[in-house]
């Protein structure tokens, strides 16, 4: 199984040369590549034991949401999971993958199924898909028979992403048919789910996205009602423009000063779902924004983060539904994908970036 691993040294020194182009430390880099090429030279997996399943990864998904673990600090990065200081390149391969079952010692992961799980950067791998097995983000899955439809889907509008999508607005915002809902990081693999399940809603839905090109996607393709490039327009004079009686939802990707801006244009009782705050993800310090108390507080908005997890039982509920929507196009999706294992520290600093559109995925 060392045959296994043997392409993921040169993977994270590919990936050391695309995060330095994104101005990060590379004396730090470097000392994370020689970590993590130590702990692959010494990686040994005994297939005598009992182990669940011999997998074929399919596709790859590169991760904006593990920057959430990220801590940077002087432009050298560290990151914590759980109490355990890992470096940020073990961070960067931990992304989820749609793989095959070859072998299976676990009757409910029968040879030929797929199944999607945290295993990394890898085009192969052995797995504990046990009841009581350790995971990373979330337990491994089966993939249902999603027919005519890419099996890429499952780590996109048919996966987290999705029921991120559909549960933190629908449960945790609640949108009513007639309101005003507002998207940041619209065009991401969230947001854009976000925006349409609104419309769905009968929502007014308002996106914000980094290019004129995304803005006109969301427009003309996913039927957001308005869209702003953030960058180039003033988001408060935005939202004066588009909503000019307030916001009644709010589904925060970004946080920073767009999302004080956004608070801050709020009516009375909105409703605020945080999923991601994007802005802070790659910078040396948090960045400052406007302060949202006063308007939390005179308007009587309810803020609440959440994690996808807190769905898990109800995931097959999510996904048929997400799935019939799909079917009957009435939600659109957008991949960016990549072809190659070995080109996946380009996705990966692309996607932080910005250079996707939907989500970014490596075919392997």
């Amino acid at each position: 199984m060392r045959d296994a691993c043997k392409e993921i040294p040169d993977l994270v020194q590919s990936l050391a040369g695309e995060m330095q182009k994104l101005q990060i430390s590379q004396a730090r880099l470097e000392d994370n590549v020689q970590t993590l090429t130590n702990r692959v030279d010494n990686v040994e997996i005994d297939t005598r034991k009992s182990i669940d399943a011999y997998l074929e990864v399919q596709a790859q998904k590169v991760e904006k949401e593990l920057n959430e673990w990220l801590e940077v600090k002087d432009r050298e990065i560290s990151a914590k999971i759980e109490s355990d200081v890992k470096t940020v390149v073990e961070q960067a391969t931990a992304a989820a993958s749609v793989a095959r079952v070859v072998e299976s010692r676990a009757a409910d992961f029968p040879v030929g199924r797929h199944v999607v799980g945290y295993w990394g950067w890898r085009d192969r791998t052995v797995a504990d898909v046990g009841p009581d097995a350790p995971y990373f983000m979330s337990p491994a899955m089966l993939v249902p028979d999603l027919g005519e439809l890419p099996l890429s889907l499952s780590l996109g509008v048919l996966g987290m992403p999705g029921i991120s999508a559909y549960f933190g607005l629908l449960e945790v915002c609640k949108p009513k048919e007639g309101e005003v809902a507002v998207v940041s990081g619209a065009a991401g693999a969230v947001g854009s789910i976000v925006g349409q399940i609104a419309r769905l809603k009968w929502c007014k839905v308002i996106g914000f996205a980094g290019s004129d090109a995304k803005v006109k996607w969301l427009k003309e393709e996913l039927g957001f009602h308005h869209a702003f490039n953030y960058k180039t327009n003033d988001v408060t004079e935005a939202l004066k423009q588009a909503a000019p009686d307030g916001v009644d939802v709010y589904f925060d990707n970004v946080g920073g000063e767009l999302s004080s801006a956004v608070v801050n244009s709020m009516r009375e009782w909105g409703r605020i779902s945080v999923c991601g705050s994007i802005s802070g993800y790659n910078e040396s310090s948090l960045p400052k924004a406007t302060i949202i108390q006063p308007a939390a507080i005179y308007k009587q908005l309810r803020m609440e983060g959440f994690l996808y997890s807190r769905w898990h039982d109800r995931w097959e509920e999510g996904i048929t539904q997400l799935t019939q929507w799909v079917r009957e196009g009435k939600i659109k999706y957008c991949e960016t994908v990549t072809e190659g294992f070995q080109n996946t520290p380009k996705a990966f600093a692309g996607m932080l970036q910005g250079d996707n559109l939907g989500k970014a995925v490596v075919k392997v």
